[in-house]
């Protein structure tokens, strides 16, 4: 019975490093078929990967570069945006999104946000919220061990000094688990999209025969708020709101 579970055992980490070790080779034949200038043969390897259920910041970026220098821009722009979700912040690929969105047809304004929420989206995206809970946890330790060395230092000043620094640490964690939970909440609670369709009517219900609210283009960026059918309300950077097909974007 032990040796069937070992072998078992054995052969399911086998499995699992080959793989890992097929995925590594498919990004490996990707980026060189990339750097050759074979832009499709690296979007099929790097697709390859995503359908084995790997996802990295990295990938995504590479696949988007991919799509872009084969000029379909609406994919580039979601797996930059894919990219970003995972790695928000990257200078990188701030930069290349904000290439691809030039190229498509729609420059849609944006609500103006107040300041100090533009300001707390920008500081909780410095780190992805995976990063933000290991600081927590970093400070929440260092925390309470300056709290046990202000329980049992028999000197005054140090004692002060632990007490306030365990303050600050504290502070600390609280916004770190804070941030991580924002950004977390963003990502995951929050149905973005990029529109795949040439032109889009958006209607004012759930209907063909609705009114007509206002046309979107492809590459263009949504936010999905309710679905009913095959129907799909949608709302935009300027605050319209419409109603459209759900086979015409594609979720980030």
């Amino acid at each position: 019975m032990k040796k069937s579970v070992i072998a078992i055992l054995f052969l399911m980490f086998a499995a699992a490093t080959l793989y890992a070790d097929n995925n590594s080779d498919l990004v490996e034949k990707g980026n060189k078929a990339y750097s050759s200038k074979f832009y499709q043969q690296a979007i099929e390897c790097y697709e390859k990967v995503i359908k084995n259920g790997f996802e990295a910041p990295e990938l995504y970026y590479n696949l988007g570069n991919a799509y872009f220098k084969q000029a379909d821009y609406s994919s580039a722009i979601l797996y930059f945006e894919k990219a970003k979700r995972l790695k928000p912040g990257d200078e990188d690929i701030e930069h290349n999104l904000k290439v691809a969105n030039t190229k498509i047809t729609d420059k849609i304004d944006a609500i103006p946000e107040f300041f100090l929420v533009r300001w707390w989206k920008e500081v909780r995206n410095i780190f992805p919220f995976n990063t933000w809970a290991i600081l927590g946890i970093v400070f929440l330790i260092t925390g309470l061990g300056l709290f046990g060395f202000y329980l049992f230092s028999s000197v005054l000043k140090r004692r002060k000094i632990a007490f306030w620094l365990t303050f600050v640490f504290m502070i600390m964690m609280a916004f770190s688990f804070i941030s991580a939970q924002s950004q977390y909440s963003s990502v995951n609670s929050v149905k973005e999209a990029i529109v795949f369709s040439p032109s889009v009517t958006a209607k004012s219900s759930p209907d063909a025969n609705s009114t007509d609210l206002f046309v979107i283009h492809e590459g263009s960026k949504v936010k999905v708020i309710d679905n009913v059918g095959e129907w799909s309300e949608i709302k935009i950077a300027n605050g319209s709101v419409g109603w459209v097909n759900t086979s015409v974007f594609k979720i980030i």
